[in-house]
């Protein structure tokens, strides 16, 4: 497998895989959408609001705003792995928004407005909980926040007189659960450009080509000749397009993505090699231990960048 990353920037990446089947091309895709954890506010207490907008629609709009969550899926546990009673610093991030229209201006109620609250938790035995080492000081802040020349997401108006008092809890999950947590807003994946495999059929009125232009991935391939096409030729090079929602950085998605493979694909291994009973049913016993491979590309990467290699992949 190679990997060649064709551009990199804030909030998306466009690189080439190679060397790779279909199927495992389209499980990088889905691990992508729904496999990767992040943060996003979870509980909403909401002690005043006079705005237009009914509590809910708010809970939901706040829910959806994407929140930083780098190193998230090391230093963050989930709630329902966590020893505190309810929530602490090692699974959660407590914010708060508080604002009130005081002028006949109408006043804009933005992410920017929300600002992290400490917390403090005790585990089961009574013991404090001290918040983990090595997250980024802007984690759990909204994306773009008070960023010059950056939008910040919009959640309501106030007129003179309205007020918001809310409490938020941020928590960790996976867009299985929910789409708020998703870090990619579109994840998407070309192969073949020329279609010289035929599994793309175009409807067209007079000519194919001049109807359907090729696309811009068709210059990292030669043009077909008018050699024939086996019936078993498979695709082997794809050119993935990955847009972020900015919860995570777009080449730290791809190292989790592929950290995530690995361990899927090491499950599926280990499963394989469990023994069966008399019946013929595997032991699911001892499936859980060893699950985890000695190391995974995510940790061996030091260094990332347009043209690195590094961690057992080519990134040229």
């Amino acid at each position: 497998m190679r990997v060649r990353v064709r551009s990199l920037e804030s909030e998306r990446i466009n690189f080439v895989l190679e060397d790779v089947d279909l199927a495992l091309a389209n499980a990088l895709r889905r691990i992508l959408i729904a496999d990767l954890p992040t943060m996003a506010i979870d509980i909403v207490n909401i002690e005043e609001n006079s705005s237009v907008l009914v509590d809910e629609f708010i809970a939901h709009r706040l829910g959806m705003v994407p929140l930083i969550s780098t190193a998230c899926d090391k230093l963050i546990n989930y709630n329902r792995d966590c020893v505190c009673l309810d929530h602490c610093p090692k699974c959660s991030v407590e914010l708060e928004l508080n604002i009130k229209c005081t002028t006949p201006e109408t006043v804009l109620v933005t992410s920017n407005h929300l600002q992290i609250k400490g917390q403090v938790a005790n585990d089961t035995s009574g013991n404090l909980i001290d918040p983990p080492i090595g997250l980024p000081d802007n984690f759990g802040l909204p994306i773009n926040y008070h960023q010059e020349g950056a939008y910040p997401i919009t959640l309501c108006k106030l007129r003179q007189g309205q007020e918001l008092r809310i409490n938020c809890i941020a928590k960790k999950g996976i867009n299985k659960e929910h789409a708020k947590w998703g870090p990619t807003s579109a994840v998407a994946f070309e192969y073949d450009p020329y279609n010289k495999l035929k599994h793309t059929h175009y409807w067209f009125e007079q000519d194919e080509r001049a109807e359907w232009p090729l696309s811009a991935n068709a210059t990292e391939e030669a043009p077909p000749d008018d050699s024939p096409i086996g019936l078993n030729a498979e695709p082997r090079t794809f050119y993935f397009d990955v847009e972020a929602t900015g919860a995570l950085e777009p080449k730290d998605m791809i190292l989790l993505a592929f950290a995530e493979l690995q361990n899927k694909l090491a499950g599926i291994v280990l499963a394989l090699d469990q023994p069966t009973d008399q019946e013929g049913y595997m032991d699911n016993n001892n499936l859980v231990e060893g699950m985890e491979p000695s190391s995974t590309a995510a940790d061996q990467v030091d260094d990332w960048g347009v043209g690195a290699t590094q961690g057992g992949f080519d990134w040229t």
